[in-house]
């Protein structure tokens, strides 16, 4: 580098210096910038180092000189500490992003602070091993998606069921869909595009990390007033607010009865706005819509005697039919055993 440019290019270099080597606790000297600056071929005196850094803080940049230990420090920056901690954390429990895109991410999340306090987040928290996509076109998808939805353009790609094949492992299965998009949407730690399939007059929605290979068409995207109750636009928490884990049924007013003790699962699973109708000592009782589906029963048979379907009629009957099955088998498997037991 010649040293006229190097020399222009230096005030630069200290900042970038301090926003990776120095915080709160590890402040620079002028002497630690004077050797980071000659390792990049620009000479310096300490001198020159104070005017750059006084010229930093006329700019603003929040940079604090430290009595014990002596040096300086930036003390703000674009992310507070605890800002990146909670981004890198949501980055790494993501399942829809791949193992490689979250390495990428967190490390451009690092790069906000320094490297001491970058250190220190990767060693704070232990996180459990998750399933992590190996959908590495994701991110593309999302751009695709959002262009065509913006353009109103219909998009066309291929959606992967997994299958347990013959031979017992799982495989996947591609199918290739043409769909008109009106919005994405994240619900229960996944991407999902909502539209119309082609071949039927309704809305469904699809995982973004089973989308490969997202291509926009030419072809006009059909309205969702066709498909759905709205006209005017399209009311994207309205839709998923009536569907129970992103899983679809008929639409139904339900009336629930449960002990006090699961407050707290009834708020995360319906909200805080449910109409609540009756209240006793030990329960309460209330309504709200929602879409009946096979999600809505195995919510509803986890709490046991918790909870208590009062209507409607066709979910009691999902939850007694679902219930009698589940005793049905596991009678059977323990009148299997005791057989077992007595032949030995």
């Amino acid at each position: 580098m010649a040293k006229t440019h190097g020399q222009r290019l230096k005030i630069l270099y200290i900042l970038d210096f301090l926003k990776r080597e120095s915080d709160e606790e590890h402040p620079v000297t002028a002497n630690d910038i004077c050797e980071f600056l000659d390792f990049q071929g620009i000479s310096a005196e300490r001198k020159s180092v104070y005017a750059d850094i006084s010229a930093l803080i006329d700019y603003g940049a929040d940079i604090v000189r430290s009595a014990s230990p002596r040096g300086w420090f930036l003390a703000s920056r674009e992310f507070e500490e605890p800002e990146i901690y909670l981004l890198a954390d949501a980055v790494r429990t993501a399942g829809f992003i791949s193992a490689a895109k979250t390495r990428e991410l967190v490390k451009k999340l690092d790069s906000f602070v320094s490297r001491y306090q970058a250190q220190k987040r990767e060693s704070r928290v232990y996180f459990s091993s998750c399933a992590k996509s190996v959908n590495e076109e994701i991110f593309y998808s999302i751009d695709k998606i959002s262009r065509a939805i913006a353009d109103k353009k219909k998009i066309r790609f291929e959606y992967v069921n997994r299958v347990l094949s013959p031979d017992r492992s799982i495989e996947k299965q591609k199918k290739e869909m043409l769909i008109s998009p009106y919005a994405l949407t994240w619900q229960d730690d996944h991407y999902y595009v909502i539209g119309n399939y082609e071949k039927y007059d309704n809305l469904l929605h699809l995982r973004l990390d089973r989308m490969y290979k997202v291509e926009i068409t030419d072809m006009p995207q059909r309205h969702y007033s066709e498909v759905s109750e709205y006209t005017d636009r399209f009311d994207t928490p309205d839709y998923t607010s009536k569907l129970f884990g992103m899983h679809g049924g008929e639409m139904c007013e339900i009336e629930l009865c449960c002990s006090k003790k699961i407050t707290e699962q009834v708020a995360d699973r319906f909200g805080e706005d449910i109409f609540i109708k009756k209240v006793t000592d030990d329960e309460f009782c209330f309504t709200v819509r929602a879409a009946l589906s096979d999600a809505l029963v195995s919510w509803v048979i986890s709490f046991g005697d918790r909870v208590k379907v009062l209507s409607p009629e066709r979910l009691r009957d999902m939850t007694v039919q679902r219930t009698e099955q589940v005793l049905k088998l596991y009678r059977l498997r323990l009148q299997n055993h005791r057989v077992t037991i007595f032949l030995i």
